[in-house]
């Protein structure tokens, strides 16, 4: 077949001309027209050719450019045959695609042909043809497509290019279905494989970085749909799945325009990147937006609408894929094997495992019935999933669940019935979701499918977002779940109404995108959803409740110091009772695993069951009876006494070491932590300084390192910069210095996969690393020299820096957020150091490329920092220390 375009007419006709040019001109005329060829693919590109006729029109130009190297380097052109397979066999070459060929030759040919061919692919190579080439016999390409499916799936896309006709024939032969993989074990290996390729890629087509390719939902399973479709009928053409029923003329139109989406994305990416690059990386995904066209508003970034539209296509021709891989299934594996219906009610009915409906007018006569077929599904759990006839009945019919559907009570009821269901509650959802249902019963909802977030910290869409959360909710109510966080079972036992949380997650996270505070448009959403589906007024408050306050708790986590009683009072001020405080705990720990499931870690774990411990304390205790930090202190300090006491160490001797100590040693330690710190300084000798003592901290989930010594200059900064240089997270530190000049350090670290630190080699060698820096001169400035991660460049994230009083805690709060980069601590540590301000604590949050830390700084005299020119200082060197050193 040939195209129209300027590729097509300027190239295609040089065939005689390069089959005339002298051998010494070849070379370079067959590189000249290789490069000319790539040059006219992107003018027509430019001019707005269609990519599906652009990748024949670059196969075509292939084919004769092999043609003639063929004829002009082989001596005799009859000895064997030249065959496209892969996706250059489909026609489908993109710009910095392989060229996969199969060289055929007869048996006896092989010894003749052998230097003629390394001739031929020397030159291929040599004028800029990136080859993947096999040089085989038939009974070779037999054996190999016997054993190994990708070769069976190139060969049943094999086209003839020049040679020996006769040869390709008989391989035509010998790999149909008669011989090699019929169709019915073919079809069940493509889908093992297909499942096998999903896994690998986590199950959705909803990743940050999606592989255009290979991801579900991707042209891979496009691929996967016209090999069976070849194998079976004999024909990759997609149109004759209409022809023979298997799609409708609109999905076969679906189908299209998203193939051609994603070729036009896979094309844009070949030439941006000048490769064969099949990731939608950070590093093009704005340049892409803005190249389709798209532009930044208000609530909308031009690169999340771009990733949206690649979204939506994705989950479109997931759902036609499944689709199409049933249908298959009935007519390959089930033939006529199929069973007779076994009637559930009027409506529906179930067969070969599957729901199917009674008739096709079931929706048009009750459109009720869009809802009842996901509720059947939850009643009878032996039920694989909905047929795909229904699926696409569905589809055609979701149009009718509209206002007057939203306002019937059989609706509202019947929805109400699948969120109390005590299975399936996830799975149900997820299809309704997957076939627009979902979308169409909450209007809200439809604006946040396939809606990203540019930035590192959301790793799914915000629907894929919401459905994982309700699934980790479900999980706290599934005892064999009950090992993964012990304490989340047990809250989830006692709420009495678990459909008041999936309630809450279903809308948490329901206003994003549409401007203003998505909190407070999520709370009014849910709070009009429960009054038309008929919960009480206190329920209604409760869901809005925890929609408006779903990142109250983790921020109080990450952000505030949770050992300060006053903290924990204000939270529990908010909170305001115990029942609110299980049903928020469990949505945050949900929300918080679901956001980002591989930055989920013990350490966030052990911080949100310690605020959800205290504020429980104070909210038994009473609002009205806040218990004082100095009488928290006084219990501490018995109680590690008695600990010390039993270790043989003498209360007096702690005293007097204490008297040293300010309120920031003991207010967020426990008694256990303060005696074993009392215990290493007491029995330290001047020669164990400085001392550096790292050790695991489970009921934390992280490694604490304990710092001991001398107080020096550029102390912060020399240890935090040390860490960052170990690849370590800082996550928590507790700076303190004792009035006879001895500074005591606490940082509580993690690996960059969220794990605490190896016990044994690994910490020794790290303490010794410590204590060599502190026995080097204050005086040396240290330097991080880790590069920045590539996915961090693509984040310019403005620096933001808040200051806020704690008269009562005698220090200064300052809320520094910006960009992560390497060394920051310790950029951070030095402009304090230059300021002359002392930094008594840190907690350090990050939030995908952002960073959000808090430290607790103060004067030299430890009183906080109300001089508004030294802020103001303060301020601007940050400033300028972080734009001095970006990266």
């Amino acid at each position: 077949m040939r195209t129209d375009s300027a590729l097509t007419l300027g190239v295609l006709e040089r065939e005689a001309e390069l089959l005339g040019v002298d051998e010494g001109a070849a070379l370079a005329h067959f590189r000249d027209t290789v490069k000319e060829v790539r040059a006219r693919l992107f003018e027509s590109y430019d001019q707005g050719a269609p990519v599906g006729q652009l990748l024949q029109a670059r196969s075509q130009a292939i084919d004769m450019l092999l043609r003639c190297a063929w004829q002009r380097l082989m001596p005799d052109t009859e000895a064997g045959a030249l065959i496209a397979v892969g996706g250059y066999g489909r026609a489908e070459l993109h710009p910095a695609s392989d060229i996969d060929l199969l060289i055929l030759v007869d048996a006896d040919q092989l010894e003749p042909l052998q230097a003629p061919l390394t001739t031929l692919i020397t030159f291929l190579w040599d004028i800029g043809i990136e080859l993947g080439h096999a040089v085989r016999t038939l009974s070779e390409c037999a054996s190999a497509a016997a054993d190994d499916l990708t070769v069976i799936s190139n060969l049943i896309e094999a086209r003839f290019i020049t040679g020996r006709a006769a040869l390709f024939d008989q391989l035509q032969a010998v790999i149909a279905p008669a011989h090699l993989w019929p169709t019915d074990r073919f079809f069940e290996a493509k889908i093992a494989e297909q499942h096998k390729r999903w896994r690998r890629y986590g199950e959705t087509a909803y990743n940050l970085e999606p592989n255009i390719k290979e991801n579900p939902g991707g042209l891979r399973d496009i691929q996967m749909i016209s090999w069976v479709t070849k194998r079976h009928f004999g024909s990759g053409s997609l149109l004759e799945l209409v022809d023979h029923g298997f799609l409708t003329e609109s999905e076969h139109l679906a189908l299209i325009e998203g193939r051609a989406l994603l070729w036009r994305i896979r094309f844009a990416l070949h030439r941006l990147t000048g490769r064969h690059e099949d990731r939608l990386l950070f590093d093009y995904q704005r340049t892409l937006a803005e190249q389709f066209g798209y532009s930044d508003h208000s609530d909308n970034l031009a690169v999340e609408q771009f990733m949206q539209q690649y979204y939506r296509t994705v989950m479109e021709l997931n759902r036609l894929n499944e689709m199409l891989l049933q249908l298959f299934r009935e007519a390959i594996l089930l033939q006529d094997r199929i069973g007779p219906p076994e009637p559930i009610n009027r409506r529906f009915q179930s067969r070969s495992g599957y729901l199917e409906v009674t008739h096709e007018q079931v929706f048009k006569h009750r459109p009720i019935a869009l809802l009842e077929a996901f509720h059947l599904l939850q009643l009878r759990p032996q039920l694989h999933g909905v047929r795909a006839s229904t699926i696409r009945l569905i589809r055609e019919h979701r149009h009718r669940i509209d206002d007057a559907f939203r306002e019937d009570v059989r609706a509202r009821s019947l929805f109400m019935e699948i969120l109390r269901h005590p299975s399936g509650v996830t799975d149900t959802l997820r299809r309704m979701n997957r076939y627009g249902v979902l979308a169409n019963y909450i209007p809200a909802f439809a604006n946040i499918v396939g809606r990203m977030q540019y930035d590192l910290f959301h790793v799914y869409t915000v629907d894929e977002h919401t459905l994982r959360v309700l699934r980790n909710l479900r999980r706290f109510s599934v005892p064999a779940h009950d090992h993964e966080l012990p304490l989340c079972s047990a809250v989830a036992r006692r709420v009495p109404k678990l459909e008041i949380l999936y309630l809450a997650a279903l809308f948490h996270d329901i206003g994003k995108g549409r401007g203003g505070d998505h909190s407070m448009l999520g709370a009014h959403d849910a709070w009009d959803f429960c009054q038309l589906h008929y919960l009480s007024e206190f329920d209604s408050r409760l869901v809005a409740w925890l929609v408006e306050h779903h990142l109250l708790m983790s921020v109080t986590a990450q952000r505030k110091d949770i050992s300060d009683p006053a903290v924990i009072q204000a939270f529990a001020e908010q909170v305001s009772d115990i029942n609110r405080l299980d049903y928020l705990y469990l949505l945050t720990v949900a929300d918080v695993r679901g956001t980002n499931p591989k930055r989920w870690s013990t350490w966030k774990d052990a911080l949100l069951r310690e605020l959800y411990h205290a504020a429980r304390r104070s909210l038994d205790r009473g609002l009205d009876n806040p218990q004082a930090q100095d009488v928290l202190i006084e219990q501490k300090q018995i109680e590690a006494m008695r600990i010390l006491a039993r270790q043989g160490i003498e209360a007096e001797d702690c005293r007097n070491l204490w008297f040293r100590f300010s309120v920031d040693f003991f207010a967020p330690s426990q008694p256990e932590e303060i005696a074993w710190q009392t215990r290493r300084i007491l029995e330290a000798r001047p020669e164990d300084l400085p001392m550096v003592d790292p050790r695991l901290l489970p009921t934390r989930g992280c490694t604490e390192i304990f710092i001991y010594t001398q107080d020096c200059e550029n102390l912060f900064v020399r240890i935090t910069a040390l860490l960052d240089q170990r690849n370590l997270d800082i996550v928590n530190a507790r700076i303190i210095t004792t009035d006879d000049d001895m500074a005591l350090n606490v940082f509580q670290v993690l690996t960059r996969d969220h794990e605490p630190l190896e016990q044994g080699e690994v910490s020794d060698e790290l303490a010794e690393q410590l204590r060599h820096e502190l026995r080097q001169s204050a005086h040396t400035e240290p330097r991080v020299n880790r590069r920045l991660p590539r996915q961090l460049r693509y984040f310019p994230i403005e620096t933001r820096i808040s200051f806020t009083d704690d008269a009562a805690n005698q220090r200064t709060l300052m809320l520094l957020t910006t960009r992560d980069r390497p060394g920051l601590l310790a950029e951070i540590g030095t402009v304090f150091e230059r300021c002359d301000i002392q930094v008594r604590g840190a907690k350090i949050a990050t939030v995908g490329a952002e960073v959000e830390d808090v430290f607790f700084i103060a004067t030299r005299d430890a009183t906080p920092i109300r001089c508004g020119q030294t802020l103001s200082c303060l301020r601007r060197e940050v400033h300028d220390r972080l734009d001095q050193h970006p990266s």
